[in-house]
């Protein structure tokens, strides 16, 4: 049994835990793993089991009381964590680190052992002022403009794809045959493409030839000189000359329906006229602005609240984070990690070098979520017991033991006041705009 315990906090929000296991439950622990051995091990001249302790312990005593010591510790070490208090516990991703591994060894006989170990812990901290300061915001309004291009995006979305006679403009649907012609005059192979369909002015193909086709008709071919700029993208291009071969061999356009009450109810069938839909529009728009200015409110309040709190946010606290990130990365690619990892290496592209680009933001993230957490416990918000009830009730089963349900209980009644916290720092500061800008200018890529 542990016969001493010492808690130390140490910085960047560490623990140190030292422990003392007594000579009597070292040596019960070793006696018992030496009976065990001497009934498993076989020894030349021997039946199994058959060689005396005597015989088993003067050749794999030394390992045996190692082996035993070590497993000891561990056992005595979770025990003694399951006693402390929560703030004192070690993160459940971090692993206590044995500390000076070396001083320890060989151990001796009927000697007790003091160890220490190191761990991180829940950062202790005190939040900035985060009540009655001022904030600035961009704000935004839905207006006609914006309406108007959602209009025009349901209007193509729903338009006709029909054949077309004439010459080929922007935005048409065009299928093409194409090759790269060498010095000869001769197609290279290995640049063909047949039957190869894109909407002029997208660039999406290869050797972006949009504008060059620009006015050909079904049926014509065209052999012109396409020349790339020395920085172009593709570098087996850039400052390159080419001569391509391009037939065209269908071409279709969008004919877009008319905006009228028909169409609108065609949209949805809840808009029985155009001016339903426009409204609609202007509603979902507008729910939109509202829930993305009210993000934008919370991160320039904490923005000003993480610069007046000092929080030593621990190594694995921010690794189990990263690790996390990159976990939802790979499964939104698509790809196994595996094939992901040789893309990667072929591409002179590293895991590590990934991740590291995402630490400071990852940081930024935990200090701002611990700060919350801070403010829930530190305003103790009113808790529902009856949706409290209903929750569990919606995630047990008969067979629940207790020690589940009370987990799950105190899980429901930490959400219940976490979901408190944001309408209560957007009631208790003053939020004011800084400009208004339209849904479109609102919602435009942010340039870097």
């Amino acid at each position: 049994m542990v016969a001493d315990k010492k808690l130390t906090e140490l910085e960047n929000s560490q623990m140190a835990l030292t422990l003392t296991v007594d000579a009597e439950t070292l040596e019960k622990a070793y006696n018992e793993k030496l009976s065990k051995y001497t009934k498993e091990i076989q020894l030349p001249g021997f039946r199994k089991g058959k060689a005396p302790s005597s015989i088993i312990e003067k050749k794999y005593g030394d390992a045996i009381r190692e082996e035993t010591s070590f497993d000891t510790m561990e056992k005595e070490l979770k025990e003694v964590i399951e006693t402390l208090e929560a703030d004192q516990k070690p993160l459940p991703y971090c692993t206590p680190v044995l500390q000076d591994e070396e001083k320890l060894v060989p151990f001796k006989k009927d000697e007790a052992i003091t160890f220490t170990v190191h761990y991180d812990v829940t950062p202790k901290f005190e939040v900035g002022q985060y009540t009655g300061l001022e904030v600035e915001f961009k704000d935004a309004k839905v207006s006609d403009a914006d309406i108007d291009a959602e209009v025009k995006k349901l209007q193509e979305q729903n338009a006709m794809v029909i054949a077309k006679d004439g010459a080929i403009e922007k935005g048409d649907i065009v299928t093409c045959d194409y090759a790269e012609l060498d010095k000869d005059s001769a197609e290279v192979e290995s640049t063909a493409r047949k039957d190869f369909t894109f909407t002029i002015g997208s660039s999406y193909n290869f050797y972006e030839f949009d504008d060059e086709i620009v006015g050909m008709k079904k049926g014509e071919e065209k052999k012109f000189e396409k020349t790339y700029a020395a920085d172009y993208s593709n570098p087996d291009y850039a400052g390159k000359t080419i001569t391509l071969d391009v037939k065209v061999t269908e071409v279709k356009k969008r004919e877009l329906p008319e905006i009228d009450d028909e169409f609108a109810q065609d949209v949805k069938e809840e808009y029985k006229t155009v001016a339903d839909m426009r409204k609609g529009i202007c509603d979902k728009l507008t729910s939109e602005l509202e829930e993305s200015i009210k993000n934008e409110k919370l991160n320039a309040l904490l923005e000003k609240v993480s610069a007046a709190t000092t929080v030593a946010i621990p190594a694995s606290m921010v690794d189990y984070e990263l690790e996390n990130t990159w976990y939802n990365y790979v499964r939104q690619t698509g790809i196994p990690e595996e094939q992901l990892m040789k893309y990667f290496e072929m591409s002179g592209q590293t895991k590590e070098a990934i991740t590291a680009e995402w630490k400071e933001p990852a940081t930024k993230n935990l200090k701002n979520q611990l700060i919350m957490e801070k403010i829930q416990k530190t305003e103790s918000f009113p808790v529902d017991e009856e949706e409290v009830k209903k929750q569990l009730a919606e995630n047990t089963k008969e067979d629940t033991d207790e020690a589940t349900k009370k987990y799950l209980e105190q899980a429901i009644r930490d959400d219940i006041q976490y979901k408190q916290v944001v309408p209560f720092l957007l009631e208790k500061n003053v939020f004011k705009a800084s400009s208004t800008v339209s849904y479109a200018e609102y919602k435009a890529p942010k340039a870097n």
